[in-house]
Protein backbone atom coordinates (compact mmCIF):
# COMPACT_ATOMS: atom_id res chain seq x y z
CA UNK A 1 0.00 0.00 0.00
CA UNK A 2 1.41 3.38 -0.97
CA UNK A 3 1.66 6.26 1.42
CA UNK A 4 -0.75 9.15 0.90
CA UNK A 5 -0.88 12.78 1.88
CA UNK A 6 -3.76 15.25 1.82
CA UNK A 7 -3.41 18.94 1.16
CA UNK A 8 -3.57 20.83 4.44
CA UNK A 9 -6.54 23.07 5.10
CA UNK A 10 -8.82 21.22 2.64
CA UNK A 11 -11.28 19.12 4.66
CA UNK A 12 -12.51 16.11 2.76
CA UNK A 13 -9.95 16.58 -0.01
CA UNK A 14 -8.92 13.45 -1.88
CA UNK A 15 -5.51 12.37 -0.54
CA UNK A 16 -2.65 12.35 -3.01
CA UNK A 17 -0.02 9.62 -3.38
CA UNK A 18 3.33 10.43 -1.81
CA UNK A 19 5.87 10.67 -4.62
CA UNK A 20 8.88 10.20 -2.35
CA UNK A 21 8.45 8.57 1.06
CA UNK A 22 12.08 9.47 1.78
CA UNK A 23 11.36 13.15 1.13
CA UNK A 24 8.37 12.97 3.44
CA UNK A 25 10.45 11.34 6.18
CA UNK A 26 13.24 13.89 5.80
CA UNK A 27 10.71 16.71 6.01
CA UNK A 28 9.32 15.25 9.24
CA UNK A 29 12.87 15.01 10.61
CA UNK A 30 13.55 18.64 9.60
CA UNK A 31 16.65 17.36 7.86
CA UNK A 32 19.22 19.47 6.00
CA UNK A 33 21.09 18.13 2.99
CA UNK A 34 20.74 16.95 -0.62
CA UNK A 35 18.24 14.28 -1.70
CA UNK A 36 19.69 12.79 -4.88
CA UNK A 37 17.35 10.93 -7.20
CA UNK A 38 17.80 9.50 -10.67
CA UNK A 39 16.69 12.67 -12.51
CA UNK A 40 17.62 15.46 -10.15
CA UNK A 41 18.48 16.69 -6.66
CA UNK A 42 16.36 18.38 -4.01
CA UNK A 43 18.13 20.53 -1.42
CA UNK A 44 16.56 20.68 2.02
CA UNK A 45 17.07 22.97 5.00
CA UNK A 46 15.16 22.27 8.19
CA UNK A 47 12.95 19.83 6.28
CA UNK A 48 11.87 22.36 3.66
CA UNK A 49 12.89 22.35 0.00
CA UNK A 50 15.16 25.33 -0.62
CA UNK A 51 16.34 24.51 -4.14
CA UNK A 52 16.18 21.83 -6.82
CA UNK A 53 18.26 20.97 -9.89
CA UNK A 54 17.76 18.57 -12.76
CA UNK A 55 19.70 18.03 -15.98
CA UNK A 56 16.31 18.06 -17.72
CA UNK A 57 15.63 21.71 -16.88
CA UNK A 58 17.31 25.10 -17.31
CA UNK A 59 18.84 26.30 -14.05
CA UNK A 60 18.01 29.55 -12.29
CA UNK A 61 21.01 31.17 -14.02
CA UNK A 62 19.50 30.45 -17.45
CA UNK A 63 16.06 31.73 -16.41
CA UNK A 64 17.58 34.96 -15.06
CA UNK A 65 19.97 35.71 -17.90
CA UNK A 66 17.92 34.56 -20.88
CA UNK A 67 14.93 36.55 -19.71
CA UNK A 68 17.02 39.69 -19.52
CA UNK A 69 16.65 40.08 -15.76
CA UNK A 70 20.39 39.69 -15.23
CA UNK A 71 23.56 40.04 -17.31
CA UNK A 72 25.75 36.94 -17.65
CA UNK A 73 28.71 38.85 -16.27
CA UNK A 74 26.79 39.80 -13.12
CA UNK A 75 25.77 36.19 -12.57
CA UNK A 76 29.31 34.84 -12.73
CA UNK A 77 30.56 37.70 -10.60
CA UNK A 78 28.06 36.68 -7.91
CA UNK A 79 29.08 33.01 -8.16
CA UNK A 80 32.77 33.91 -7.87
CA UNK A 81 32.32 36.23 -4.88
CA UNK A 82 29.52 34.53 -2.94
CA UNK A 83 29.31 30.92 -4.12
CA UNK A 84 31.71 29.52 -1.54
CA UNK A 85 29.69 31.21 1.23
CA UNK A 86 26.44 29.86 -0.26
CA UNK A 87 24.85 33.31 -0.58
CA UNK A 88 24.72 33.99 -4.32
CA UNK A 89 21.08 35.04 -4.16
CA UNK A 90 21.71 37.50 -1.35
CA UNK A 91 24.72 38.93 -3.20
CA UNK A 92 22.65 39.60 -6.31
CA UNK A 93 19.91 41.39 -4.40
CA UNK A 94 22.20 43.38 -2.08
CA UNK A 95 24.33 44.46 -5.02
CA UNK A 96 21.32 45.77 -6.92
CA UNK A 97 21.78 43.28 -9.77
CA UNK A 98 18.32 41.71 -9.39
CA UNK A 99 15.17 42.92 -7.60
CA UNK A 100 14.26 40.63 -4.74
CA UNK A 101 10.88 39.80 -6.24
CA UNK A 102 12.37 38.84 -9.60
CA UNK A 103 14.91 36.57 -7.95
CA UNK A 104 12.20 34.90 -5.89
CA UNK A 105 9.99 34.28 -8.92
CA UNK A 106 12.85 32.79 -10.96
CA UNK A 107 13.98 30.71 -8.00
CA UNK A 108 10.52 29.25 -7.39
CA UNK A 109 10.15 28.59 -11.11
CA UNK A 110 13.47 26.74 -11.24
CA UNK A 111 12.69 24.85 -8.02
CA UNK A 112 9.27 23.54 -9.08
CA UNK A 113 10.51 22.85 -12.61
CA UNK A 114 13.45 20.71 -11.45
CA UNK A 115 11.40 19.01 -8.71
CA UNK A 116 8.88 17.86 -11.32
CA UNK A 117 11.61 15.82 -13.02
CA UNK A 118 13.52 14.88 -9.87
CA UNK A 119 10.37 13.28 -8.41
CA UNK A 120 9.65 11.24 -11.55
CA UNK A 121 9.18 7.50 -11.01
CA UNK A 122 12.47 5.62 -10.97
CA UNK A 123 13.76 2.18 -10.22
CA UNK A 124 16.98 3.51 -8.71
CA UNK A 125 17.27 4.12 -4.95
CA UNK A 126 17.46 7.69 -3.70
CA UNK A 127 20.39 8.89 -1.59
CA UNK A 128 20.61 11.65 0.99
CA UNK A 129 23.73 13.58 1.89
CA UNK A 130 23.30 15.25 5.26
CA UNK A 131 24.68 18.76 5.69
CA UNK A 132 25.02 19.62 1.99
CA UNK A 133 23.92 23.15 1.08
CA UNK A 134 23.38 24.73 -2.31
CA UNK A 135 25.48 27.72 -3.30
CA UNK A 136 22.45 29.84 -4.27
CA UNK A 137 21.77 30.29 -0.55
CA UNK A 138 18.42 31.03 1.11
CA UNK A 139 15.79 32.57 -1.15
CA UNK A 140 12.37 31.17 -0.31
CA UNK A 141 11.92 27.70 1.20
CA UNK A 142 8.93 25.60 0.16
CA UNK A 143 7.27 22.85 2.26
CA UNK A 144 8.01 19.40 0.89
CA UNK A 145 4.28 18.60 0.81
CA UNK A 146 3.66 21.63 -1.44
CA UNK A 147 6.38 20.47 -3.85
CA UNK A 148 4.82 17.01 -4.10
CA UNK A 149 1.30 18.44 -4.60
CA UNK A 150 2.47 20.76 -7.39
CA UNK A 151 4.29 17.88 -9.09
CA UNK A 152 1.09 15.80 -8.99
CA UNK A 153 -0.92 18.70 -10.37
CA UNK A 154 1.51 19.10 -13.26
CA UNK A 155 1.40 15.41 -14.10
CA UNK A 156 -2.40 15.48 -14.17
CA UNK A 157 -2.39 18.57 -16.39
CA UNK A 158 -0.11 16.95 -18.94
CA UNK A 159 -2.26 13.82 -19.05
CA UNK A 160 -5.39 15.93 -19.52
CA UNK A 161 -3.81 17.70 -22.50
CA UNK A 162 -2.48 14.55 -24.20
CA UNK A 163 -2.05 11.23 -22.37
CA UNK A 164 0.86 9.98 -24.49
CA UNK A 165 4.20 10.88 -22.87
CA UNK A 166 6.31 9.65 -25.80
CA UNK A 167 7.29 13.18 -26.78
CA UNK A 168 8.50 14.11 -23.30
CA UNK A 169 11.96 12.59 -23.60
CA UNK A 170 12.50 11.67 -27.24
CA UNK A 171 13.92 13.83 -30.07
CA UNK A 172 11.01 15.61 -31.72
CA UNK A 173 10.10 16.21 -35.34
CA UNK A 174 7.42 18.25 -37.07
CA UNK A 175 4.75 16.32 -38.93
CA UNK A 176 3.43 17.13 -42.40
CA UNK A 177 0.31 18.74 -40.92
CA UNK A 178 -0.08 22.43 -41.73
CA UNK A 179 0.50 24.70 -38.75
CA UNK A 180 -1.98 27.26 -40.10
CA UNK A 181 -4.76 24.69 -39.73
CA UNK A 182 -4.26 24.73 -35.94
CA UNK A 183 -3.77 28.35 -34.77
CA UNK A 184 -1.38 28.60 -31.81
CA UNK A 185 0.34 31.33 -29.81
CA UNK A 186 3.68 32.63 -31.07
CA UNK A 187 5.33 31.00 -28.04
CA UNK A 188 4.18 27.58 -29.21
CA UNK A 189 5.25 28.30 -32.76
CA UNK A 190 8.81 28.89 -31.54
CA UNK A 191 8.74 25.51 -29.83
CA UNK A 192 7.58 23.84 -33.03
CA UNK A 193 10.33 25.52 -35.05
CA UNK A 194 12.94 23.82 -32.84
CA UNK A 195 11.46 20.34 -33.30
CA UNK A 196 14.14 19.35 -35.80
CA UNK A 197 14.40 15.62 -35.20
CA UNK A 198 17.42 16.11 -32.91
CA UNK A 199 16.30 18.29 -30.02
CA UNK A 200 14.36 16.91 -27.08
CA UNK A 201 11.96 18.87 -24.86
CA UNK A 202 14.85 19.60 -22.50
CA UNK A 203 17.01 20.85 -25.38
CA UNK A 204 14.25 23.18 -26.51
CA UNK A 205 13.81 24.50 -22.97
CA UNK A 206 17.53 25.25 -22.75
CA UNK A 207 17.56 26.95 -26.15
CA UNK A 208 14.61 29.19 -25.30
CA UNK A 209 15.52 29.72 -21.64
CA UNK A 210 12.05 28.61 -20.57
CA UNK A 211 10.65 26.24 -17.98
CA UNK A 212 11.01 22.65 -19.21
CA UNK A 213 7.55 21.82 -17.85
CA UNK A 214 5.98 24.67 -19.83
CA UNK A 215 7.75 23.33 -22.92
CA UNK A 216 6.17 19.93 -22.22
CA UNK A 217 2.76 21.61 -22.03
CA UNK A 218 3.29 23.21 -25.45
CA UNK A 219 4.59 19.96 -26.92
CA UNK A 220 1.66 17.95 -25.59
CA UNK A 221 -0.70 20.48 -27.18
CA UNK A 222 1.21 20.30 -30.44
CA UNK A 223 1.12 16.50 -30.31
CA UNK A 224 -2.63 16.56 -29.64
CA UNK A 225 -3.01 18.79 -32.72
CA UNK A 226 -0.99 16.34 -34.82
CA UNK A 227 1.81 18.83 -35.43
CA UNK A 228 4.72 17.10 -33.69
CA UNK A 229 5.75 13.57 -32.89
CA UNK A 230 8.69 11.60 -31.55
CA UNK A 231 11.41 11.10 -34.16
CA UNK A 232 12.13 7.53 -35.11
CA UNK A 233 15.62 6.43 -33.99
CA UNK A 234 18.05 5.41 -36.74
CA UNK A 235 18.10 1.70 -37.50
CA UNK A 236 20.46 -0.20 -35.24
CA UNK A 237 20.85 2.61 -32.73
CA UNK A 238 20.48 1.94 -29.03
CA UNK A 239 18.12 3.76 -26.68
CA UNK A 240 19.07 6.86 -24.76
CA UNK A 241 21.57 6.38 -21.98
CA UNK A 242 21.14 7.41 -18.39
CA UNK A 243 21.16 11.15 -17.79
CA UNK A 244 24.38 12.34 -16.15
CA UNK A 245 23.56 14.15 -12.93
CA UNK A 246 25.51 17.13 -11.62
CA UNK A 247 28.05 16.07 -9.05
CA UNK A 248 27.12 16.83 -5.44
CA UNK A 249 29.78 17.40 -2.85
CA UNK A 250 29.72 18.45 0.78
CA UNK A 251 32.60 20.84 0.07
CA UNK A 252 31.09 24.03 -1.45
CA UNK A 253 34.50 25.26 -2.64
CA UNK A 254 35.06 22.15 -4.73
CA UNK A 255 31.51 22.29 -6.15
CA UNK A 256 31.93 25.96 -7.01
CA UNK A 257 35.28 25.47 -8.76
CA UNK A 258 33.89 22.61 -10.82
CA UNK A 259 30.90 24.69 -11.88
CA UNK A 260 33.11 27.61 -12.84
CA UNK A 261 35.40 25.28 -14.78
CA UNK A 262 32.46 23.80 -16.72
CA UNK A 263 31.08 27.26 -17.48
CA UNK A 264 34.42 28.53 -18.76
CA UNK A 265 34.87 25.45 -20.91
CA UNK A 266 31.39 25.99 -22.36
CA UNK A 267 32.22 29.61 -23.17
Amino acid sequence: MSAIAAAPGTPGAEPLPVLSPMLQRLAAERATGALMRDRGTLYLAGGQVVHAESPATPGIDVLLTTGGVLRHESWWDAVAHAGADRRVGRYLVDGGHVPGGALELCHLGALYDAAFFALAPTGSPARFRYGVSHWIGPVRPVPAAAVQRETQRRRALLDDIWPDATCDGAPLVRTTARFADAPSPARRRRVLELADGVRTASDIAQALGRSAFHILVDLRRLAAAGLVEAAQPPAGSSGPGRIALPEVTADPDVALLRRLRDALEAL
